[in-house]
C-alpha cells in the first residue's frame, strides 16, 4: 500500500479545516445576529453543497476553473496558476463543499448563546471584539471542537469532488478516497480495506477524542 494517498488525505482536511475555521469564525458570528431576507438568500447558498449531488458541485466547479471559463482563464492569465488537477484545486472544491459543516454548527451555537453574557460583558466596559473572543467563543468550545472534526472528516472521506476537479494524479491529487475506488476497480481488495481501515482509524480516533473533551467540558472543574 502507498502512503502518498493517505498523506494527501490529512494534507488536504487539515489546510480546508483552518482555512474554513478562519473564514466561518465570522461568516458564522454575521448569519447568528438578526435575520434578513438576504441573510436568508446567503445561508440558502452555503447549504447548497450539504444538498447538491458532489458530481454535479465538481462538474461546475471543473468547467468555472478550467482554462476555458472566466474565473480559470483569468487565473492563468494574470497568476499563471491552474486549478483543474492540482491540489489548489482540491483545497479550492473542499473550501466550497466542507463549508456548511463548519459554518452551520457555530451559526446555531452562537444564536443560542444566552444574552445575558453578551450583555454583561459590555456592562464592563468590553468591546465587541473583546466580548467576541473571551465571552462568546470560549462558551461555545464544544460547537467549534464539533465544527472542526466534522470538516476534517468530511473532507478526509469527499471523493465525488475531488474526483470531479482533480482527478487521480499520482502524488498529487490522487488521495485515499479515490485510491480506494481505484483498489476497487482493480479488483486489489486487500489494498482498498488497508485503505479504508486506515482513513476509519484516523477518524475514529479524532472523534472519540472530541467526544472526551467536550464531556469533560460539560462536567466542569467542580466535577
Amino acid at each position: 500500500m502507498e502512503w502518498t494517498p493517505i498523506w494527501l488525505s490529512l494534507k488536504l482536511a487539515a489546510i480546508t479545516t483552518i482555512i474554513l475555521l478562519i473564514l466561518s469564525i465570522p461568516l458564522a458570528y454575521w448569519l447568528s445576529r438578526r435575520s434578513s431576507l438576504f441573510k436568508v438568500f446567503i445561508e440558502a447558498i452555503l447549504t447548497m453543497p450539504l444538498v447538491l449531488p458532489p458530481s454535479v458541485l465538481g462538474f461546475y466547479l471543473l468547467i468555472s476553473f478550467s482554462p476555458n471559463g472566466f474565473p480559470g482563464h483569468w487565473l492563468q492569465e494574470h497568476f499563471n496558476l491552474s486549478l483543474v488537477f492540482s491540489f489548489q484545486g482540491l483545497v479550492l472544491a473542499s473550501v466550497i463543499y466542507s463549508l456548511p459543516f463548519m459554518v452551520s454548527p457555530l451559526k446555531s451555537a452562537l444564536a443560542h448563546l444566552p444574552l445575558s453574557l453578551t450583555e454583561a460583558s459590555y456592562t464592563m466596559g468590553k468591546s465587541k471584539l473583546e466580548t467576541f473572543f473571551r465571552v462568546q467563543l470560549p462558551n461555545i468550545q464544544s460547537s467549534l471542537w464539533t465544527a472542526i472534526v466534522l470538516t476534517f472528516a468530511h473532507t478526509l472521506g469527499e471523493f465525488g469532488v475531488v474526483l470531479m476537479i482533480g482527478g487521480r494524479l499520482e502524488g498529487s491529487t490522487k488521495v485515499a478516497s479515490i485510491a480506494i475506488y481505484d483498489a476497487v476497480d482493480n479488483n486489489q481488495y486487500h489494498e482498498a480495506n488497508l485503505y479504508s481501515m486506515v482513513l476509519f482509524a484516523i477518524t475514529f480516533v479524532i472523534v472519540i477524542l472530541v467526544f472526551i473533551f467536550n464531556r469533560n467540558a460539560a462536567r466542569g472543574p467542580l466535577e
